[in-house]
């Protein structure tokens, strides 16, 4: 006879061992790994220039226009639920402070809204793997800002399918018009694009 875990621990057993191997791989393999529902995603490339640009200046403008206890935050930690098997990094954070103060990853329902910078290699990984995966973490507000097209998209208002939790609301912008994200404006004058 043969006893085979159920799904669920199936399941958490693959979870953690993607877990220990991402935790294995920090800053011995290039790139940026991250666990989604089909698996672990890894981006080859370090960003460039006009990425980790777009990054900084979205994070200022940001936190220009928010109230102090609040962080545009790039970098560790990742946002992590386990109850669905995911971790990923988000390039900026919109947190309060006092939620990062936890041993660990960010608890995803924490997040007030997670932006990210296209990645020039792997742009379906923002465009297609993240706009379903966030809601899915509960994250209200998702901004997307492509330096391929000099465009974006903010997404919002999470509600119920039959394939899950998607958001309702897409407003797409253009570099050079204000974007309001959550309850902030910003410029996007001046971001860089791909050469």
């Amino acid at each position: 006879m043969t006893i085979a875990p159920d799904d669920a621990r199936r399941d958490a057993l693959l979870y953690q061992a993607m877990r220990d191997f991402v935790a294995h791989t920090d800053g011995v393999l290039p790139g940026k790994f991250e666990i989604t529902r089909e698996g672990i995603v890894h981006d080859m490339m370090a960003p460039v220039g006009p990425h980790e640009l777009t990054t900084l200046r979205i994070r200022k403008r940001m936190e220009h226009v928010m109230p102090e206890e609040l962080v545009a935050h790039t970098g560790t930690p990742d946002v992590e639920s386990v109850q669905h098997g995911m971790m990923r990094h988000p390039d900026v954070m919109v947190i309060a402070e006092a939620d990062m103060e936890v041993a660990g990853s960010v608890d995803p329902h924490t997040l007030i809204a997670a932006i990210e910078v296209v990645s020039r290699s792997n742009p379906d990984n923002d465009w297609v793997s993240k706009v379903r995966d966030y809601p899915l973490l509960g994250i209200p507000v998702y901004a997307i800002f492509d330096p391929r097209t000099g465009s974006g998209a903010v997404l919002s208002d999470i509600h119920r399918t039959p394939e899950g939790p998607r958001y309702a609301t897409r407003k797409d912008f253009l570099y050079g018009e204000d974007v309001t994200i959550a309850e902030w404006t910003i410029s996007t004058d001046g971001l860089p694009r791909y050469a």
